[in-house]
This record gives C-alpha cells, structure tokens and sequence, in this order.
C-alpha cells in the first residue's frame, strides 16, 4: 500500500462547480479504511461535501454517476482548514460501509472517488504528482485522428448497446488473432466436416463472448490512475453494458436434420453469463429475418420455432435474466395482413414453448408491420414491443411515438421487464425507400422522445464505436481514447453486406444465352452467305 505523502491531490470538475479532494487530509482514515474493508462488499456510498454558502446554489448542476444506495452528505460552512477551490465547493472525504449491495454492483475496496463528467475533469495539483495521473492536456498518443463531436444534452440515464460484433477485437491483427461471435459454414461444409466441426466453431464463438463482454467493460472509461492503483482504476471506468448476442453463435443448431442441443457446451455457456451477471451487463437476441411466424406453410412457421426454441436455450443456459429478450419482426403480410396477424397469435399461443413466449417480444418494421399494426396483438398477448425509431420514421403510425413507447412500456412495466428500444439511422444519401433502409455507420442524436430510464440498442454498422461517439457527444460517460476509431469520411448509401450468389449467376446464365444467340444468328448469317454463293436454285 503506498504511503500517505504519495497520494496526489486531485481537482474534480463538472459543468459550473469544481470538487477538490485533498487526499493527505484523510490519509490517516483511507489508509485505516482500505486495511480494514478491502475484502468486503459495498452497501452504501457515503459522500461527504464541505461546501461555502455562496456555491450551494450550484449543487443542482453537479452530475453524479447513478450508482444506486448512494447518500450524499453536504457540510455549509466557511472555515475550513482546506484551501478553497474557485467555486468555494471541496470533496472532504467519499467513504463506504460494509455490507452486501445487489448482485449488479460488487465491490471489493472501500474508497471512492466521485466520477468526471468532461474530458477535462481530472488535472494534477503539483508537477510532483504528473507520473500518477493522466491529464487531459496529456492523453496517450492517439493511433488514429480522431475528430472531435458536437456537444448536445440530454436527460437519458439508461444503458447504449451494440449489436453481435466489435470492431475493434474483429479487425485485429494478424487475423489469427480477430475476435468475434460468429463463425459459421455452409451446409455443405457440415457434412464434409461432420457436426462435431460444427460443434467447435460453436465453442470458439462463445469463448470470444467472454472477450467481447471483457472489452465492454475494460475498455472505454479512461483511468487517471496508475498500476499502482489499479483497484481504483476498477471503479472509475465507465462501461457498455448492453449487447445483442450473436444468431450466429451456433451454426444450424435450429436445422430440421442437422440441429443439436448446446449441452455440450453448457459449462462455457453458463461461464458467459455469470460474467455478464457481474458486471451487470444485458444480453439480448434477435433471431434473424426468416422467423416467420404468421407464415401460411406450416413447415417455414415450425423453422421459427425452432429457431426460437435454440435462442432461448442458449439464453436459459447463460442464466440469463428476464430481461434476455428475443426479438422478432411479423414478418410478411402474404397479400392479408389480417391473417397473418391471426397466424402470429395462434403460433404464439398455442405452439411456442412457455419459456420461449416468455423471452418474446416483438418490433415494428419498416415494410410490413409499424407499431400501431402490433401494438393491440402484443397488449393483447402481453408480449412487449420493441419501438424502432428508425422503422417509425420509414413506416409511421398514426399513433405518435410518445403514445406508443408509453403504451409498449406498460407491458415492459407488466411483465417485469427493463423496457428496451432500437436506434439507427439512414445513411447519408440515401433517397429511396430501399436506401434508406441501410443503417448508417453511427447515430448522430438520440430520439426527442427517448425515455430517461431503459435500454437503446444502437443499431450502427459502427457497432461499439457508434455507441461510444453517442457517449463523447452528450457526454454520457467517459471515454478511453486508445479504443476510439474515427469513422468513415466517404461512406456510401451501399449496405456492403453479405450479396446473395443467385443473381449473379441469373445475369451470368443471361449473358450466356445471349452470347449463344449471337453465335447462332452469326453462324446462321455465313449459312445463308454461302448457299446464295453457291446457287440456291441447284437445291444446296
């Protein structure tokens, strides 16, 4: 444990009030507090304010990290022994008791220091202390130019997600090294290699789950600490904490002949989710575009089943919370929208699994189904929606959003279940209605109507650094500049997805008859040259 000289003083600063903390004051307390509590779990955080009269009026402006069972202690007084900051306002001391707090957050040390709010917030007091801290007029040396953002507000205190791949772990080199979730192969790879192959690819993806989840929450809050406080380093940084597994994690685990249970790979499943569960991260899903529910053939509707029947599986054996949802779009009208939404009730009803049902929700989409088409179905079925904002604006409701995510969140709100949202947006360019489907590499604000308290899946091709640009632009939390990549500067309406094969082979098969045309006609032209040549009227 280092000595008390050797703790520098630190001055915290929000938007119009400056915290200093003056650690060798306490020095006696933190060190009796680290010795005795660093093996315990956290109950309450205490924060201890000395404050003079003339900055309390300021107080409402301080933003705090939300951290629940946190009580705040204000001392207003002008004598203090402590040189006064510009604002008049000092952190005397931040301490904590023992005790257990909830599963969400676990602690293993007993002091705390209050969070910046700005990229500016930490800056040493004495040149002596400058191998300690990392200021900001000092970050790490940039791999790559980052651009700066625009500064905008909100009131949003909830959970930013991304979806299924990290780009960061999957552009890593050499490629041996790349981290991502889902490795998969043709069927016809499958039966070449066997099941057991298969299998393994299912393995490695859910070892690099536990990477992708360590990422989130290593990787993006931005240390002032040195090694030597590396248990403080655990509490200052900021996180994403909420991420959409990958469909792909199980090749043809659903397949009609070829699918298998994950029992197999039960304990490395259960491992995932138990880190998850640590860290208080969410995991989701969203299985794929032929989950066709409300289909008319029954063998494409059993598929769905069995597609769901495999997500929640894997779901169950992470132990994954009620809050795992699955999500799925209505799928096709098939010329009867009214049907098909009959359709979509009776499989929920009377074909799906109670455990399935009960991870269930459903998302308007930006063809087929807005909000208002699955909203009276899903009040109906107390199966939760899922408001997609970029689908609402494709394919409105009469109903405005405001109604719809307050109806959507009463049965989020009824089924005990943290209510969850999607965001993204069209690329730049884009004119028609198939354009603008493609989602843009990042998000450039958040809804009007975006509630404080849940969950907004971030559905960039950006992936985690879409997230982390909404982080540096309403200043949601801090940021590691090491993980920052700077986004595409000529970014196009084209999705750069996965193409289907078929239609290049249709206009390779067309070229090819049109070719064997023109050869037919040039040959048939030389034919008739050389009977006129040769006298038509001797019968040639």
């Amino acid at each position: 444990m280092p000595s008390s000289s050797s703790f520098p003083e630190y001055i915290f600063d929000t938007i119009s009030v400056t915290f200093y903390a003056n650690i060798k004051s306490t020095s006696t307390r933190f060190t009796e507090t680290v010795k005795t509590e660093k093996t315990a779990t956290i109950k309450t955080i205490f924060l201890v304010i000395r404050i003079a009269p003339r900055a309390a009026m300021n107080l409402r402006k301080v933003v705090l990290t939300p951290v629940p069972n946190v009580r705040l202690g204000i001392v207003v007084g002008r004598r203090t022994r402590m040189p006064r900051s510009k604002h008049g306002v000092k952190v005397i001391f931040m301490f904590a008791t023992c005790a257990h707090l909830s599963r969400r957050y676990k602690f293993n040390h007993a002091l705390f220091f209050i969070m910046p709010t700005t990229r500016s917030a930490f800056r040493a007091s004495s040149s002596r202390n400058e191998e300690l801290t990392q200021t900001p007029n000092k970050r790490p040396a940039p791999l790559y130019n980052i651009p700066d953002v625009t500064s905008k507000t909100t009131t949003f205190k909830g959970r930013l997600g991304y979806a299924c791949l990290n780009t960061v772990l999957r552009n890593r080199k050499p490629a041996s090294e790349s981290v991502f979730c889902s490795r998969t192969c043709r069927l016809d790879s499958l039966k070449k290699n066997g099941i057991e192959w298969v299998k393994e690819l299912g393995k490695k993806n859910v070892e690099d789950l536990f990477t992708m989840i360590q990422w989130n929450e290593d990787n993006v809050g931005q240390s002032i600490f040195s090694s030597s406080f590396s248990f403080l380093t655990s509490l200052l940084l900021q996180h994403i904490r909420f991420l959409r597994v990958s469909s792909e994690m199980f090749p043809f685990a659903s397949h009609a002949v070829y699918g298998y249970s994950l029992e197999y790979c039960d304990s490395l499943l259960a491992g995932a989710g138990s880190l998850a569960d640590k860290y208080g991260h969410r995991l989701t899903t969203h299985p794929g575009q032929y989950t066709q529910l409300g289909s008319p053939k029954s063998d494409v509707v059993q598929s769905a089943i069995r597609e769901l029947i495999y997500h929640c599986e894997m779901l169950d054996r992470m132990g994954v919370g009620v809050d795992g949802v699955m999500i799925v779009h209505g799928g096709g009208v098939y010329d009867d929208k009214p049907a098909t939404l009959a359709r979509i009730k009776k499989t929920i009803t009377e074909f799906l699994p109670q455990n399935v049902r009960n991870r269930l929700v459903l998302e308007n989409d930006e063809i087929c189904y807005n909000a208002e088409d699955l909203l009276p179905l899903c009040e109906e079925l107390d199966v939760p929606l899922v408001f997609d904002y970029h689908h609402d604006a494709l394919n409105p409701s009469t109903i405005p959003p405001s109604v719809i995510i307050e109806r959507a969140n009463a049965i989020f709100a009824r089924r005990g279940i943290k209510p969850k949202q999607h965001l993204s947006e069209p690329r730049p360019g884009a004119a028609t209605l198939m354009e603008k489907r493609a989602h843009a590499d990042r998000c450039e604000s958040l809804p009007v109507d975006l509630p404080d308290n849940m969950d907004l899946m971030i559905e960039a091709k950006d992936k985690e650094q879409a997230v982390l640009h909404l982080y540096r632009m309403y200043n949601l939390h801090p940021v590691n500049y090491a993980s920052l990549r700077p986004p595409d500067e000529n970014q196009t309406k084209e999705t750069k997805g996965r193409k289907s094969s078929k239609r290049a082979r249709m206009k390779a098969e067309k070229l090819r008859l049109e070719a064997d045309e023109e050869t037919t006609i040039a040959l048939t032209g030389e034919y008739e040259a050389t009977r006129l040549a040769l006298g038509t009227d001797a019968g040639v």
